[in-house]
């Protein structure tokens, strides 16, 4: 969903043995005792689990979200194994669907037999391409499959009016997932863009090439002249930038050749009012780039695209190409993940709902719900609070700002209406077949909104899902029934820790409302400014500050980009700094108790350090700082913890222990 912001990666610490220990909240044996609080707060509350902690070969990470979504992925399974032996299940039912699609993926005999039968027709329709002018029925063909192309397209609310849906046009087109990947120097991603080459070589090798290692070079050189056209990462974050509104003709004349009209006739979105193009001086280059590039060439892109994006769903070659590229080369993954949970993981993709609704009914009550909704309005009114209390902010933009807080909407656990997948055509044996249709149905699903009035019940993640966000269109904060559990949310473990784990996830995204990117938005989701200019100067003056503190960090020999983070690093330091004003609020007064020996605040901080433990590849390190807007897990820690005077104060950090950050250049916001 667009601009929804995710909390990223959160926690689990599975439930301890003794009394003493569930009252405590977290492990004291993942801490580290040989670091100091005071010089790295991320190895010491979290040294002794990494230090015993290895990465599975099939994983480029190991922490706290791996070990909640393998508690989730086993659940799911038992769901799907469920579905799949049940053969009495109605026809047409979503238990026979996700039965049939689990049962599809298991048959690997079948998968084999079937290569690349699926995608033939796509092949096929590719292959009589004969002239530039016949891109934009292509283009539509490969949108409705989800198929890469060199521009991207969805529908989803119009910024400027969050009342209707609009299709939104964005630069696409590469492979290796960032323009960086393309142009940087150096010999890590020198190695990349091998292995890239090697990757497409073999794709075109597969379709019978004469030639696959000049084809590939080909398109490399194709898409490395896309990348030097493209927007840098932390540009594409400015809203206003890429709001730009253009009528059909108006796209014609930016580029000659191509007919706007009949790729949304061919896409199923003509009906959109208006087309929002992010990038619009991209959106004329690549489009020269492409009516300048050779209608083989071209031929051979497409095809490439059709099988990159199904690979995982084809034979055995297919699925070892693309391996040895996404998953080795760009996240460092040393084998390929067991059968069962890739299944799982096409299920989700394909149905994700229906099999969210049966994974709620297993792990999540109506006491759940009602009590997590207690600690969000706690939040809530602790921010209001804190907007009141502001000394940099007037009293025109604060009103403003209340305003727009009193809108919010919060939904959690589940969705109130689930999603509707009669039209989806799901055949047991068909595993390809299955997940080019279940892309028709999920991008003719979308296409049908247009026109319509906005659905402000649907959810942009399942509630499987072991994340949270703030979607600014909405004005709304929603929280997946899963990342509610231990420790994140656990009914057994102190309020401190739980307000530093739980507390800090709830106020991270309630701070994304008024983040560099969301405090664009207005109570009603329009993209629209509210702030006085003097207020939005005293904010950027703040911003700054931290864009310079995280541009200063370093991750795996690459430099933390702090445009590109800062949305989520405001999120980080603004969430944990409501949360603590919320747990001290809901103490009433009361002193907190001492716990194992540590204090009421030692033990919030335990709270959200644990949510972040993670050990990682250098290759996903990198490729995260490449692409990600969050911060590595360490700087979630660490770099927040700084610049708080209350982690200072629960931890007795002074000056030239290097959690030390003097107070003149901490960094306040909200």
């Amino acid at each position: 969903m667009r601009l929804a912001r995710l909390v990223g990666t959160l926690a689990l610490v599975p439930a301890l043995a003794s009394a003493q220990a569930r009252g405590l909240g977290f492990d004291p044996a993942n801490l580290d005792r040989a670091v100091r609080p005071q010089d790295d707060f991320f190895a010491f509350a979290n040294g002794g689990w990494a230090g015993r902690t290895t990465i599975p070969g099939d994983r480029s990470s190991v922490g706290t979200f791996v070990e909640l979504a393998d508690r989730s992925e086993t659940r799911l399974r038992a769901i799907l194994e469920g579905a799949a032996a049940d053969r009495a299940a109605p026809s047409g039912s979503n238990r026979r669907k996700l039965g049939d699609l689990y049962a599809s993926w298991m048959d690997s005999v079948a998968i084999e037999r079937a290569g690349r039968k699926a995608v033939q027709p796509l092949l096929d329709r590719i292959a009589k391409l004969r002239g530039h002018r016949e891109l934009p029925a292509l283009y539509g063909e490969l949108a409705r499959h989800a198929i890469g192309r060199p521009f991207s397209t969805f529908v989803g609310q119009d910024d400027r009016d969050a009342t209707r849906y609009v299709v939104n046009v964005g630069q696409s087109g590469l492979g290796m997932g960032s323009r960086d990947a393309y142009l940087r120097d150096g010999e890590r991603f020198e190695k990349l863009r091998t292995a890239y080459v090697t990757y497409l070589t073999t794709l075109l090798r597969l379709m019978g090439e004469a030639d696959p290692a000049a084809g590939a070079a080909e398109l490399f050189a194709l898409e490395k002249a896309l990348a030097e056209k493209h927007w840098e990462p932390a540009r594409n974050r400015d809203p206003v930038a890429t709001y730009n509104a253009r009528s059909v003709a108006q796209l014609d004349s930016l580029t000659p050749g191509f007919s706007w009209g009949r790729y949304l006739d061919a896409a199923g979105v003509r009906r959109t009012p208006i087309v929002v193009v992010a990038q619009v001086d991209v959106l004329q280059a690549q489009h020269a780039l492409v009516m300048a590039t050779p209608i083989p060439v071209l031929r051979r892109w497409f095809t490439v695209k059709v099988l990159d994006a199904m690979a995982p769903h084809l034979s055995h070659e297919y699925v070892d190409a693309q391996f040895a590229f996404r998953g080795t080369a760009l996240r460092g993954q040393q084998v390929n993940r067991d059968r069962w949970k890739r299944g799982v993981q096409w299920a989700e993709g394909a149905m994700g709902e229906a099999l969210g609704e049966q994974f709620v009914a297993q792990t999540f009550t109506p006491a759940d719900r009602a009590r997590m909704l207690g600690l969000v309005q706690n939040l809530l009114a602790t921010f209001d609070d804190g907007i009141g209390q502001l000394a940099w902010m007037g009293p025109e933009t604060r009103k403003a700002a209340k305003a727009k807080l009193a809108k919010f909407t919060v939904k959690i656990g589940y969705p109130d209406k689930w999603e509707d997948y009669s039209a989806l055509k799901v055949v047991r044996g068909d595993h390809a077949g299955n997940m080019l249709r279940s892309r028709v149905a999920d991008w003719q699903r979308n296409a049908r909104k247009l026109g319509g009035p906005v659905d402000r019940l649907e959810w942009g993640m399942t509630p499987q899902t072991i994340n949270a966000y703030y979607n600014p269109s909405m004005n709304e904060i929603v929280f997946p029934a899963a990342i509610l559990q231990p420790t994140f949310f656990d009914p057994a473990a102190d309020d401190a820790t739980n307000y530093g784990a739980i507390g800090g996830v709830i106020g991270h995204e309630i701070s994304h409302g008024f983040d560099d990117q969301g405090s664009q938005y207005d109570g009603d989701g329009n993209l629209r400014n509210w702030w006085t200019d003097d207020d939005r100067k005293a904010f950027e003056a703040r911003t700054s500050k931290l864009v310079a503190q995280y541009d200063a960090l370093e991750a795996a020999g690459q430099k933390v980009n702090g445009k590109l983070t800062l949305g989520e690093n405001i999120g980080d330091l603004s969430g944990l700094t409501v949360a603590y004003r919320a747990w001290q609020r809901s103490l009433g007064g009361r002193a907190p108790e001492v716990i194992d020996g540590f204090t009421g605040p030692q033990r919030f901080f335990m709270g959200w350090a644990q949510g972040w433990r993670q050990v990682a590849r250098d290759e996903a390190v990198r490729q995260q700082v490449l692409t990600d807007p969050h911060a590595p897990n360490q700087y979630r820690v660490n770099q927040v913890l700084r610049n708080m005077p209350e982690f200072a104060e629960a931890f007795g950090v002074k000056e030239g222990d290097r959690m030390w950050l003097a107070p003149a250049e901490r960094v306040a916001i909200w």
